[in-house]
């Protein structure tokens, strides 16, 4: 079986979670997308992924393509991704969803994701909370 799963413990659900990533978080920015990163304390489940894709984006069908590509590029990049944090991944209103493909994705994301990973081994080294 593959380690490369998705499962319903790597999910944000719920409004308060999401509430308490919004503002407690950090934010990093790329050209089309924002992430805010709340680091919690060390859970059995890991990360924990949210995505917020409003309507501005597009249809229905376009918001569903761009949630399901940021889901698989989080799902292939799960070994870079610190285990202590819940992740919200924002599209920017500028982005125009026929254009988000993994490539995309992974050559904007990718560079945020390994500054979490350098940032929460640098945290954990320090003793800082």
């Amino acid at each position: 079986m593959s380690r490369l799963t998705f499962t319903h413990s790597h999910r944000l659900t719920r409004r308060p979670e999401f509430q308490a990533c919004y503002g407690a978080g950090r934010r990093f920015f790329s050209k089309n997308f924002v992430l805010f990163v709340m680091e919690r304390s060390a859970d059995p489940e890991g990360w924990r992924l949210g995505l917020a894709v409003t309507r501005k984006t597009g249809t229905a069908v376009q918001r569903n393509r761009v949630k399901r590509v940021l889901r698989e590029f989080f799902r292939l990049h799960q070994h870079v991704l610190p285990d202590d944090a819940d992740i919200i991944a924002v599209p920017k209103r500028h982005l125009r969803p026929e254009r988000v493909t993994l490539g995309l994705v992974t050559q904007e994301l990718l560079p945020l994701v390994a500054a979490l990973r350098q940032d929460a081994t640098r945290t954990a080294e320090n003793g800082a909370p």
